[in-house]
């Protein structure tokens, strides 16, 4: 329930007040004099302060009320603070508004005017908290994220920032981390981070995508083979695991890996024992892996395709990679990062984050690199991304570049939520956030 403060020295106000809010089912704390409120204040969360101007017999000039109001400012700066004022202070009372008083009402005030605006500025607070909690979040990420190695990783959405620090933090242990995603969504990008991140970082960092090697040559790229050991091995073979020795072994792909390679790769990660094909002499290493795959292991597991015991041993902590459609804010500065000091409208803008993008990145960067080759120059349109017949049929609505006044005007409707804005004009955050200060707006 949301407590709301009252600050006046007559308790005839504090009695009408107190049960005006309460019948619209807010908790009210009432204080007489300037001291009590800041107690209260400083002690208690308060939604809204409701304050009288004078507090002392025959003062009529609001120098009490002005001084609790900056008061109660520099103990909450979020504090929504209604002043309630005779004509006398009304001179007053417009100062403080314009130092950011929430409103004043003149007495005697309407009752209805006076709960619509409670109920507005408790909401419109409740709004700039999470803002602010919001940018501070951001701040304090930001932070951590420009300490670390995040190699060249271009991201703005909340959903690869939380990929971004699970990475981090799996970067100073040694468990086993399996990376989940679809294809084209950069799997590979956060086994680099984590390694880069890792106390292994001087260490060997070797890459195996288990899916672009025929079945029959998987286990001899991982361990190895002696000469002669299948047709047109020549010589002696050193395998991923051996070179990977006291690094990190990336395994790219692993649902790929036949039942022999799997049953190979289990006994490693149990006793860090192998042996080359061929051979009958037991290797040893000490290899951290991370691994990865876009395939449904858990299903096959239960078709029989993959070993359940493999699975717990290499998904000791899963790091789920969403696929670009649910990151939309990651659309346009990874567009602007492959195609820089280009320019594109709000309507290519708006398709293109609208688009599905069913490749992900991967699907992405081919796409500027074919609008880079075939309009080096000029404004960019959506046409010139080659996607036109992959979303001939979508109903999304375009809408036009909204002006100054209609963004204030939607920050006022939504009480100032930048995600909600953001959908009202069908953009991402960023590209909002990019127009707020292009027009100079507070948020």
């Amino acid at each position: 329930m949301d407590k709301i403060l009252i600050i006046d020295d007559n308790q005839a106000v504090l009695d009408a007040l107190s049960l005006l809010l309460e019948i619209h089912g807010y908790d009210v704390v009432t204080a007489h004099t300037p001291f009590e409120a800041e107690q209260v204040v400083r002690y208690q969360r308060i939604a809204l302060a409701i304050q009288d101007m004078n507090f002392t017999a025959d003062t009529t000039s609001g120098e009490e009320g002005k001084h609790l109001f900056y008061s109660l400012r520099s103990l909450n700066a979020h504090l929504p603070i209604i002043l309630i004022t005779a004509w006398t202070e009304l001179e007053t009372a417009i100062e403080l508004v314009k130092a950011g008083a929430a409103d004043y009402l003149g007495k005697p005030w309407d009752d209805n005017k006076l709960v619509t605006c409670v109920a507005n500025l408790i909401e419109l607070g409740k709004a700039k908290q999470d803002n602010a909690v919001y940018s501070r979040q951001q701040t304090e990420r930001q932070s951590s994220h420009e300490e670390a190695n995040l190699a060249g990783l271009i991201y703005a959405s909340t959903a690869m920032e939380r990929v971004v620090d699970m990475a981090l933090q799996l970067a100073k242990s040694d468990v086993s981390v399996l990376i989940t995603g679809p294809n084209g969504s950069g799997k590979e990008r956060i086994a680099e981070i984590v390694q880069l991140n890792s106390a292994l970082v001087e260490q060997p960092f070797v890459k195996v995508n288990a899916g672009a090697l025929p079945s029959e040559l998987i286990e001899a790229e991982l361990f190895g083979a002696e000469a002669g050991a299948y047709t047109g091995a020549n010589k002696q073979r050193i395998g991923r695991f051996e070179a990977a020795d006291g690094g990190t072994l990336f395994l790219d792909e692993i649902g790929n890996l036949p039942p022999s390679g799997q049953m190979k790769l289990l006994r490693v990660l149990q006793t860090g024992e192998f042996e080359r094909l061929g051979s009958v002499q037991t290797q040893k290493v000490n290899v951290r892996v991370i691994s990865a795959t876009n395939a449904d292991l858990l299903q096959d597991i239960k078709a029989g395709r993959f070993r359940e015991d493999l699975y717990y041993r290499l998904n000791v902590i899963e790091l789920r990679l969403p696929p670009l459609n649910e990151r939309q804010d990651d659309i346009i500065p990874l567009i602007n990062y492959f195609l820089p000091d280009r320019e594109f409208g709000i309507a290519t803008e708006q398709a293109l984050v609208n688009y599905p993008w069913p490749g992900n990145v991967r699907e992405l960067e081919n796409a500027c690199k074919r609008a880079g080759v075939l309009k080096p120059q000029g404004q960019l349109n959506f046409t010139d991304f080659g996607l036109e017949d992959s979303v001939s049929s979508s109903k999304k609505q375009v809408n036009k570049e909204p002006d100054k006044a209609e963004i204030e005007a939607a920050m006022r409707e939504y009480h100032g939520v930048v995600a909600k804005v953001a959908r009202h004009f069908g953009l991402s955050r960023q590209a909002l956030y990019r127009r707020l200060q292009k027009f100079e707006i507070d948020y």
